[in-house]
């Protein structure tokens, strides 16, 4: 398994020698508020912060993880609500991983902090057979460590950095290989019931997050123990997302809408729907799936001898 690389920076969206600053600073700003714009839309939306809250910040050194954590800082100063934000890092052991760069950051911004030292690494490397996918065990390591952490800590919310293009692409993940029409939710609780996990990107493209990390020159910390990892379904759907999107612009967009705007009575689940009571007469007896499947006869009297007309 290759070892963790040093910390990178993202490719520039453009050559500097093509760019204006003026040019770059306005698109900058603009960037910069359409984010917080969108992000407070989300939160306002689905409900993610109240007064009082206790916000845990997951910071994995990514560019969404960044992008989450500096937007909601902003916001954070004019909000309409008072509220903690505390940027958590999980330090899951990997080799060569640069342990100083998230410290230095957070330190230099002033933001309250704490790194959870497990080693997941060496658990996923004896567990998962060399060359298979690592992302599902590490996952669950991952999320059980900051659970755990946030319920011995009093966190109200747990503040992931998935954006809109993440749950598009679980949505399509489902669909492909579970066979079920769900995705990632901007707001959920976690299935012990003890947390409620808030996913402020929700609105927010992936596109813009690569510029806006480039732009604020987030110190960028790249993971090899899933990620990089080649022939991932995610990966696979991320292309197919990516060529439509080329193909058709905008195509992303709409599914994402498209995902706020379900319509139960066009789709074919009976436990959220009442097809049943779907034009039937008062007096109509319920169907006896039994019956239909066996090919019962509907006049129990009928000679079974006699041929249909």
């Amino acid at each position: 398994m290759e070892a963790m690389s040093a910390v990178i920076s993202l490719p520039d969206p453009l050559p500097r020698a093509a760019r204006d600053p003026r040019v770059a600073e306005r698109e900058q700003h603009k960037l910069a508020k359409r984010l917080r714009r969108q992000v407070g839309e989300a939160i306002a939306d689905f409900g993610m912060i109240e007064a009082g809250d206790k916000v845990m910040v997951c910071l994995s050194g990514g560019k969404d993880s960044y992008t989450l954590l500096d937007v909601l800082l902003q916001l954070q100063k004019k909000a309409p609500v008072p509220f903690e934000l505390v940027a958590v890092n999980l330090d899951q052991k990997q080799p060569d991983f640069p342990e100083h760069v998230l410290p230095e950051y957070l330190a230099g911004l002033g933001v309250p902090y704490h790194i959870i030292e497990q080693d997941t690494y060496s658990v996923v490397s004896r567990v998962i057979p060399e060359g298979k996918t690592m992302c599902s065990l590490c996952s669950r390591l991952r999320r059980g460590a900051l659970y755990n952490y946030a319920e011995t800590h009093g966190f109200t919310k747990i503040a992931l950095g998935h954006h809109r293009d993440d749950m598009v692409a679980t949505f399509f993940m489902n669909l492909f290989h579970h066979a079920k029409l769900s995705g990632m939710p901007p707001k959920l609780r976690s299935d012990d019931g003890k947390h409620v996990v808030i996913r402020p990107l929700a609105y927010v493209r992936e596109s813009d997050i690569v510029d806006y990390a480039q732009a604020r020159q987030f110190p960028i910390i790249p993971c090899n123990l899933c990620g990089s990892q080649e022939n991932l379904q995610r990966r696979q759907v991320g292309l197919m997302l990516k060529q439509w999107e080329k193909d058709h612009p905008g195509r992303i967009e709409q599914i994402a809408r498209a995902m706020g705007q379900v319509k139960p009575s066009q789709l074919a689940d009976t436990t959220l729907f009442d097809f049943m009571a779907l034009g039937r007469r008062d007096d109509a007896p319920l169907p006896d799936a039994h019956a239909w499947l066996a090919g019962s006869p509907a006049d129990a009297d009928a000679d079974p001898e006699t041929p249909a007309a």
